[in-house]
């Protein structure tokens, strides 16, 4: 393996990884170290690599125990960022129409879902959806799904009632699945 090209295959992961980062930890100073601490554990040990999977998810799996670590260590002094952030623009727009309204690829059907949640384009209009849900509903849903915390210890860490978490959990399910059914499977919202 060339580290070059190792090297700058890492630099284009970077920005995914600091987004998810960002969403789980909601603050910058915070995210920018847990994804250079990922970058720094690949560079310093590329064989662990080895190409037993997509680089990505072997730097995603980096990532997890280093954003748990830091939420670990740093509870008491996160800061939940305001419920509506102002877009710049609509991603979803940018990512799956054209300037006339058009899908620019027609979306898979909904016929096989493996093979749709294996396809690139599927995961780019689920990580809009993601950035969409209210920042709170969008870190109790990664801390579940994504960092696989169990439910006592988000409760823990986030101070609530395991019924508020599943309530919780529900609305950030129903949003996700409303914003794919418009967004990628072409259904009308309800």
């Amino acid at each position: 393996m060339n580290t070059m090209t190792f090297e700058n295959q890492l630099v284009e992961h970077r920005v995914y990884l600091l987004r998810y980062a960002q969403l789980q930890l909601r603050n910058q100073a915070w995210a920018e170290d847990a994804v250079s601490e990922t970058l720094l554990a690949a560079l310093s040990k590329p064989q662990s690599f080895g190409n037993r999977s997509q680089l990505k998810t072997w730097l995603i799996g980096i990532l997890k125990h280093k954003v748990i670590d830091l939420i670990r260590c740093n509870t008491r002094e996160m800061a939940m960022a305001d419920a509506e952030s102002g877009n710049d623009g609509d991603e979803l727009d940018k990512l799956a129409f054209k300037a006339d309204g058009h899908f620019m690829e027609q979306p898979a059907s909904w016929g096989d879902p493996h093979q749709n949640l294996q396809q690139y384009q599927f995961f780019a209009v689920l990580d809009a959806c993601m950035e969409r849900l209210p920042p709170a509903l969008g870190r109790l849903f990664l801390m579940r799904e994504w960092l696989e915390l169990s439910s006592q210890e988000i409760c823990k860490e986030l101070s609530l009632t395991p019924t508020n978490l599943y309530v919780q959990l529900h609305r950030a399910r129903l949003r996700l699945q409303q914003c794919l059914n418009m967004n990628w499977f072409g259904q009308p919202a309800p």
